[in-house]
């Protein structure tokens, strides 16, 4: 199998990224973007999903964290189109609950080749840390539109806004890890009727 692996660089005016992904690692994860509760986020995307990320980030945070947040989810969403290359063999859909405490979230996603997103989450606090949380919806827009992912995220229960966001990145990573597995049945096969993704 070829290795599905990925560097991508994006320079614009407000931010300087680059973002490295394995998708058959073992979770490994290192973060520079000056932007913790995002990190720690992203953390549980590697982990849960078995791949490997590093992610730099030099942005423009003495104005918000606005750009940062959303270009690291544009440049991910492009390291992951590149990454998952033609989608032959691969299982394409994923879904996933996962609970933290009183949170319950879920995520289903469709490797489509169709850009959407479909995100209900009603956060109960609108800051977490000094993290402004409708900042997700701009990372998760951002990656859907450049990984051309069709991605529902449904936040069930939650009464601590931080549980809230972990169970939504945790559920994503579980998520993408069954849509991008290989599945044996499908060896060398693309996973739609069309004959293409």
């Amino acid at each position: 199998m070829a290795e599905r692996k990925a560097r991508v660089e994006r320079n614009t005016l407000e931010t300087q990224i680059t973002v490295e992904i394995d998708l058959d690692g073992t979770g490994k994860a290192t973060f520079d973007t000056g932007v913790p509760f995002l990190e720690h986020m992203m953390d549980q995307i590697a982990r849960h999903g078995l791949v490997d990320l590093n992610i730099v980030c030099k942005g423009d945070l003495h104005i918000d964290d606005h750009h940062t947040v959303e270009d690291i989810g544009i440049t991910l969403g492009q390291a992951f189109k590149q990454a998952v290359g033609d989608k032959k063999g691969i299982r394409r859909y994923g879904h996933a609950y996962v609970p933290l405490d009183e949170a319950l979230s879920r995520v289903v996603m469709d490797l489509s080749g169709r850009p959407g997103l479909l995100m209900d989450v009603p956060y109960t606090r609108a800051v977490v840390g000094g993290f402004d949380v409708d900042l997700f919806g701009e990372f998760f827009q951002g990656f859907v539109n450049h990984s051309m992912v069709t991605l529902h995220i449904d936040n069930l229960k939650g009464k601590n806004t931080h549980h809230q966001i972990e169970t939504v990145f945790k559920a994503f990573g579980r998520a993408l890890r069954m849509a991008i597995e290989m599945d044996e049945r499908m060896a060398g096969i693309t996973p739609s009727t069309k004959g293409s993704l």
